[in-house]
């Protein structure tokens, strides 16, 4: 089949130089005058950037207490042996008590932490329902098929919130006091709980219900909580506010972390007397123990910590930062040897000739 020269004409592109890939263009030529100051340079940034986050993760002041209640470990361990084998737990309490000889700079926050609880797990991070986490009341009333097995009670009443990872939310609280002086009395500690979660989960992701008749109850009307939740997700807080789906304790917890071991914010210090920090003294830290952390060999632990520039402590990232760079510095040196010897066997070839 041959084909004429109109019919050719018809299908070849315009003559443009973008269609016919006329256009100027640029290539680097890498040698070695340049190759190896870029490797120099870049191992030196890095090597500057990881010195910064290192010392500044290492001026981080932390303390923490593992409350878990492994035997010898405190008053916590009579709680733990309490929880076995029953679900919910008894109602517990113990203690953290430390001191301070002195100021603790702030802002100061305090987290929980978890060990050996895989968040991340495919099942578990899918077990709810978006839908019905932002208010709609048609999602409230038919969950999301991904919520089974916490999708529905026995009784046929859908589950609000759905899902596994809302039916274990952490619910441990704390209450810190201070004394100032030996046999002075303990003053509590205000913690701040507001503000704990990303602004975007609270006001865009998360929202409650239409209120029904000015109330939040009969918006939930006609559903369930969690089977481990001792109280209706409307009941969270007496803050109007703080309560149902946008609970920052909720929302805290609703967003998963990444690795089996985690913290996550449960309050900031930083209100009246100790908006510098914790001064020196007594304290002692109230623990409610309601979460169990033995059956799948967890562990639970509460953190007093500061912050920096860089964030929380994490000198994983200031360790990085010195590896590549020094990596590249040893890139850069083993390169440049191999370019001198080159040139030079060059060099002596050109003298033979």
């Amino acid at each position: 089949m041959t084909w004429s020269a109109a019919a050719r004409g018809a299908h070849q592109p315009d003559n443009t130089a973008f269609t016919q890939q006329r256009l100027p263009a640029w290539q680097p030529l890498l040698s070695a005058s340049i190759a190896l100051p870029l490797f120099f340079c870049a191992g030196l940034a890095f090597i500057g950037l990881g010195l910064g986050l290192f010392y500044s993760s290492n001026g981080i002041k932390e303390l923490e207490y593992d409350y878990t209640g492994t035997a010898g470990t405190g008053g916590c361990s009579a709680c733990a042996l309490a929880d076995r084998g029953r679900a919910p737990p008894p109602p517990c309490s113990c203690a953290w008590h430390f001191s301070l000889a002195e100021l603790f700079p702030g802002p100061v926050y305090l987290y929980y932490e978890l060990t050996n609880f895989y968040q991340n797990n495919r099942r578990y991070s899918v077990s709810r329902d978006d839908a019905q986490l932002s208010g709609l009341p048609s999602a409230l009333r038919h969950p999301a098929n991904e919520c089974a097995p916490y999708q529905r009670r026995a009784s046929g009443l859908p589950i609000a919130p759905c899902g596994a990872i809302a039916n274990s939310l952490f619910n441990d609280s704390f209450s810190l006091w201070h004394r100032r002086r030996a046999g002075g009395p303990y003053v509590e500690v205000p913690l701040d709980r507001t503000g704990i979660a990303w602004w975007t989960d609270c006001h865009v992701k998360f929202r409650n219900p239409p209120l029904v008749n000015g109330s939040l109850a009969l918006a939930f009307h006609g559903t369930a909580p969690p089977p481990n939740w001792p109280r209706p997700v409307y009941a969270l807080s007496p803050d109007p506010n703080n309560t149902g789906f946008v609970n920052q304790d909720f929302v805290v917890w609703m967003r998963t972390a990444a690795l089996p071991t985690f913290r996550k914010l449960y309050a900031r210090i930083r209100q009246g007397n100790y908006s510098a920090g914790l001064p020196r003294g007594s304290y002692v830290v109230n623990i409610t123990y309601n979460y169990p952390v033995r059956a799948f060999g967890g562990r639970k632990l509460v953190v007093l910590s500061n912050i920096s520039w860089m964030g929380g402590k994490n000198p994983f990232l200031g360790i990085a930062y010195l590896a590549v760079g020094s990596l590249c510095i040893l890139v850069g040196f083993v390169m440049l040897v191999v370019y001198i010897r080159y040139q030079d066997q060059n060099d002596e070839d050109e003298d033979e000739e």
